[in-house]
């Protein structure tokens, strides 16, 4: 990030500690959205620090520390919320715990209102088998929107390459539910990107990544994909649904 673009940032910052109004941050958005569409992952990062100090967060899946490891470079201490479903796999608390004690960052664990059980309790067992729509906005969607609401922005590992459903997806864009900047560092990386970096730099990755499931989700939710079918085809499998809510 040049030195000019830092200062530009930091006066687009200004005084907002206490966050700003939706037309601020879209404005934000109209200004440096172009501007930053093909800078490197820790250039847009490192912007998005700047611009929004401690009111800029990273959310990570877990499926891999790549965004994590990106950001600590940068962004030493950067806050990293992680949602905890109760419905993942081992593997996946596994990998959370590991960036937890291995790497700078601030790990933040994040549960929904309900337990499982309360929530079965409610609305019956295995609520993910006959309204996975609500399971997901229960468990996923309205805990984090919750937990987003002291940040301006967030930044997620979302790429393009990873569906046809988020070709369009912006480095930086608007989150028009959430009212927030939606940060997208490697949005561009191709598969082939993603795998040479983690072998680089050594980067934690679940180890279900290596058991046939390229795409991680609640374990009853997700299976194993065969080779050459579409990463994402484990989630939801037998259903018509392919996002969980939270990038929609």
């Amino acid at each position: 990030m040049t030195t000019a673009t830092t200062r530009a940032a930091r006066e687009f910052r200004g005084s907002h500690t206490d966050g700003r109004s939706p037309e601020e941050l879209r404005e934000i958005v109209s200004h440096w959205g172009a501007e930053l569409e093909l800078a490197p992952a820790e250039v847009i990062i490192e912007w998005a620090a700047a611009t929004f100090g401690e009111r800029f967060c990273i959310t990570s899946s877990m499926g891999d520390a790549v965004l994590a490891h990106l950001a600590e470079k940068v962004v030493p201490g950067v806050d990293v919320v992680f949602l905890d479903t109760g419905y993942h796999f081992v593997e996946t608390i596994g990998t959370r715990d590991a960036v937890q004690a291995t790497m700078n960052v601030n790990l933040i664990s994040i549960t929904p209102v309900q337990t499982v059980a309360e929530q079965d309790a409610e609305h019956g067992p295995e609520l993910y088998k006959r309204d996975p729509d609500l399971c997901c906005a229960l468990r996923k969607v309205k805990p984090l929107a919750d937990s987003l609401a002291r940040y301006d922005a967030w930044a997620t590992g979302l790429r393009r390459a990873e569906t046809h459903n988020r070709v369009i997806a912006p480095v930086i864009g608007w989150d028009a539910k959430k009212q927030k900047v939606k940060v997208s560092p490697i949005a561009r990386w191709s598969d082939e990107q993603v795998e040479r970096y983690i072998a680089e730099n050594g980067v934690l990755v679940n180890p279900l990544v290596y058991d046939g499931y390229p795409s991680i989700g609640c374990a009853p939710c997700t299976r194993r994909v065969a080779p050459g079918e579409d990463p994402r085809s484990g989630r939801w499998a037998g259903t018509n649904k392919t996002e969980c809510g939270i990038h929609s």
